[in-house]
């Protein structure tokens, strides 16, 4: 059966990490659903938290393929129960009246986003929370048009 997994793994921060982690997994047929790179606290670290869809065997054979990466510190497969899971989104949507923006104001406020840019006839809207959330605010805001999404993909932290 097919789940999505979250892996959290340390690498070395260089030029090339990305391209050998993401090529490994395109060798072997693998598509990622979400990555998301960034620095951590330990000066020439970051993080590389990504999300695949497979069955537990194929997974447990990805991690071990990508430990032995020379690039790869670490890896962690993160339980999404046990973690702090966030995405980000920012989504511009058709504003051009006041009805429209008042509307989409409540909405902002009832999904704790932050409107970030006005036009004349658009609104862009950041909002910030579980991937399920997002969608549900993205399917919302279909009924006003949206022109434009950008969604960062998982990331995540082991609670505690």
């Amino acid at each position: 059966m097919s789940e999505s997994y979250i892996l959290s793994t340390i690498v070395e921060n260089k030029p090339g990490v990305l391209f050998k982690a993401s090529n490994m997994f395109r060798r072997r047929g693998f598509n990622i659903e979400s990555i998301t790179v960034g620095p951590i606290e330990q000066p020439g670290l970051s993080k590389m938290t990504i999300v695949v869809n497979g069955d537990e065997s194929t997974v447990e054979q990805l991690v071990k393929q990508l430990a032995k990466l020379i690039d790869v510190i670490k890896i962690v497969r993160l339980e999404a129960k046990n973690s702090v899971v966030r995405e980000l989104a920012l989504i511009k949507v058709n504003a051009s009246d006041q009805k429209a923006r008042a509307d989409l104001m409540n909405y902002v406020q009832i999904f704790r986003g932050k409107v970030v840019d006005v036009g004349e006839e658009t609104m862009t809207i950041e909002v910030t929370g579980a991937p399920d959330k997002i969608d549900a605010f993205i399917k919302i805001l279909t009924s006003f048009g949206i022109r434009d999404i950008s969604r960062t993909g998982i990331t995540a932290i082991a609670r505690g």
